[in-house]
């Protein structure tokens, strides 16, 4: 995914049918070429009426709809988070994959949570209550630790200041072509192809920036106040 407008819908780095038998191909390939593009279509449709959002990351626009034009920020908030969540979703994905946490990120999972179990079943329970559409998510909080919570439609972590770790789309689509209405069940699958690799990275790179008193969360260059034109 490239940072700034136009964004794009680079190819995944496994094929579709890589997380089967736990995930199916066609529903990899309608997530990805269907669900995901749409929300990026929609994003790039939006900003190309206003050339000075053109160069503010995705993070920026999650960050700071509040202070974007009234007749976009809806749109924008959605389709952000929608191409924001899904990317993130992709890119913790892996088969084979460890079956465990290891190193710095399972030293804080057991620490919060106790031990591994405990925290899947709390996962998972959070995974179970999301009303309709939405997302779990392991984050860092503000005060270093780590937190399970949800978000419902294309709702992110970001504007509470928290940073995310892993997510489960718990979006029908996201299984409902293998696991029909089962939620539980695409949840067990998941387990088994989280990429507890890139979750650890995402966890020793958040913790490094928090101990270094920087963020990813840059605000954009130019002032909110500015009046935005259309073209």
């Amino acid at each position: 995914m490239n940072e700034h407008y136009r964004f794009v819908n680079t190819p995944l780095p496994y094929p579709y049918s890589a997380m089967e038998p736990y995930i199916d191909e066609k529903t990899m390939w309608l997530h990805h070429s269907r669900h995901l593009q749409a929300y990026i279509d929609n994003l790039n449709n939006t900003l190309s009426k206003y050339p000075a959002l053109r160069n503010w990351t995705l993070e920026e626009l999650i960050m700071n709809t509040a202070s974007l034009p009234e007749d976009i920020r809806t749109a924008v908030a959605h389709n952000s988070g929608g191409v924001f969540n899904h990317q993130f979703y992709f890119s913790n994905l892996a088969n084979p994959a460890q079956q465990q946490p290891f190193g710095t990120l399972n030293e804080a999972i057991r620490n919060r949570f106790r031990n591994y179990a405990s925290f899947q079943a709390q996962f998972k329970e959070a995974a179970l209550s999301v009303f309709g559409s939405g997302y779990a998510w392991l984050v860092v909080n503000a005060f270093g630790e780590l937190d399970i919570m949800t978000t419902g439609n294309q709702d992110t972590p970001l504007p509470l200041g928290l940073s995310p770790i892993l997510n489960i789309d718990v979006w029908e689509h996201a299984y409902y072509l293998k696991h029909y209405n089962v939620r539980a069940d695409y949840i067990d699958d998941w387990f088994h192809v989280v990429n507890w690799n890139n979750a650890n990275k995402n966890y020793m790179r958040k913790t490094e920036m928090a101990a270094s008193g920087s963020s990813s969360l840059a605000a954009p260059s130019k002032p909110y106040a500015l009046h935005f034109q259309t073209r």
